[in-house]
């Protein structure tokens, strides 16, 4: 009795009989780091209630592909194209030997607020994803390191792995864009990353797992893809590649193989049920088969697509073939509520409004994830599950009679409460203990604007700042 904790409120999405339920006026009762009970009415003792009100009890969100730096593809929202703005790297910039544009101390920070960012969404599992544009090459095991003690003290419940490729996207002055590859190196950064994984493995009582990242399948070469999903497999670990996202990464693909970027995967034989496979709105039916047929997860990140005149094509058809889909935010906000929203906008565009229901996209963000990691203990707030909870405050919302659907209609991400994971209050009343929300504010935004300032050294021709991100309206005069 001494470690129950009662979590009461209006409403509590459990799990029974295979599938979420809802528990109107329910409540949650918390053993160590996992759920004992779930229901209308606990009869045993305990040591602690917490009584929420006017909000809905929930699982924690899964983040497959969570933003982990200080997103540079907000930049890029009305500044195209992208070969133009420093969005691919120039010619000349490969020349004088690509740099790192953050010292290992802001490394190091922006992991650690990103990770800060993605509790107070109430995602509490989260596979790091970040850009590798304004990075010498891949992430470093340096980072992840830092990124590992700062999950572990937060409380995340992380998948850790340090991003590594074989090339790069380069153009000339024109915008023809085009692979540089350097074998030799993806493979010494495989080298470390799985070096790394093996030591991560496990770490923080089970909340820290590994992952791998090869990044992008333009820049990965065969042999790059074939030793990594070996290792990730004979560990158990998930491996995420992102594919079928552009135009551009679709030529390169049929450039270098003949065929699609997913005809690739399963004709070099290493496509599998622990392939996480962002963001596939360029994938045609004859890819959604293969990735049925082999098991994988398809993550679904509707934001970032959306934003940039895209979306999948689609949710429903996707799913009819039994493909399992999760989801990912991978730009900012890292706000799970507002891509389940947009999600369920782009769908009913693609398909109608029959085609997608408000359970379904909820059902991505948590069991589809869980799925995709081969974790029946996440994703689900049931009897033996891990104890990683989402408390969403209503009280500002105007509430339908169903809590999903008022999250899809009437909240967002910062109406996130409380969180906890593992058994472990780590967010109280938008409150993390050890973290500082405005000073962190203030230092990403100095942080970001150094970026930006070194933004010309790697744009094509070597504009301005001016030129590169050309203002909504003329600015008036002092």
């Amino acid at each position: 009795m001494a470690d129950r904790t009662l979590l009461s409120a209006r409403w509590v999405i459990g799990h029974a009989g295979g599938r979420h339920v809802v528990h109107e006026h329910g409540v949650v009762v918390i053993e160590g780091s996992e759920v004992l009970f779930v229901g209308a009415v606990f009869e045993g003792e305990v040591a602690r209630r917490v009584d929420y009100g006017e909000a809905v009890i929930c699982p924690g969100f899964i983040d497959l592909d969570a933003l982990s730096d200080l997103d540079t593809t907000i930049l890029g929202y009305d500044n195209g194209p992208a070969w133009k703005k420093g969005r691919v790297w120039p010619e000349s910039y490969i020349a004088r030997g690509p740099y790192e544009m953050y010292g290992p101390e802001e490394l190091a920070f922006q992991k650690r607020h990103a990770f800060a960012q993605l509790i107070r969404g109430g995602i509490t599992t989260a596979l790091p994803i970040a850009s590798l544009f304004y990075r010498e090459w891949g992430e470093t095991v340096a980072e992840f390191e830092a990124a590992a003690d700062a999950a572990e003290a937060l409380g995340l419940r992380a998948y850790l792995g340090p991003a590594y490729r074989s090339g790069g996207q380069v153009t000339d002055e024109a915008g023809n864009i085009r692979a540089v590859f350097d074998e030799a190196r993806g493979l010494a950064g495989l080298a470390q990353a799985a070096d790394f994984a093996a030591r991560i493995e496990g770490r923080a009582g089970g909340r820290l797992r590994a992952m791998f990242a090869p990044d992008r399948i333009e820049t990965c070469t065969e042999a790059l893809l074939t030793r990594s999903a070996a290792i990730a497999a004979e560990m158990g670990a998930p491996l995420r590649q992102h594919c079928s996202q552009s135009p551009v990464e679709l030529r390169l693909v049929r450039e270098q193989h003949g065929c699609a970027p997913i005809e690739w995967l399963q004709r070099i034989g290493v496509l599998g049920a622990n392939w996480l496979l962002p963001h596939g709105t360029q994938a045609s039916e004859a890819e959604f088969d293969l990735i049925a047929g082999a098991g994988a997860t398809l993550v679904h990140c509707p934001l970032v697509s959306a934003r940039h005149g895209g979306m999948l094509r689609s949710f429903p058809k996707a799913r009819a073939k039994g493909i399992n889909i999760g989801l990912g935010t991978d730009t900012h906000p890292a706000d799970m509520i507002l891509n389940m929203q947009v999600g369920m906008m782009t769908a009913r565009l693609a398909e109608g409004m029959e085609a997608i229901r408000s359970e379904d996209m909820f059902d991505a963000a948590t069991l589809g994830g869980a799925r995709a990691l081969g974790r029946s203990d996440l994703g689900r707030l049931a009897p033996g599950a891990k104890a990683d909870i989402a408390v969403i405050d209503l009280r500002g919302s105007l509430q339908t009679p169903d809590p999903v659907q008022t999250l899809m209609t009437g909240c967002s991400g910062r109406d996130t409460r409380d969180v906890w994971i593992d058994g472990r209050r780590v967010m109280t009343d938008g409150v993390i203990p050890g973290v500082d929300e405005a000073a962190d504010a203030i230092r990403a935004q100095k942080q970001f604007d150094g970026l930006i300032a070194q933004y010309p050294n790697r744009t094509a021709g070597h504009p301005p700042v001016s030129e590169i991100f050309t203002p909504s309206y003329e600015r008036a005069a002092p």
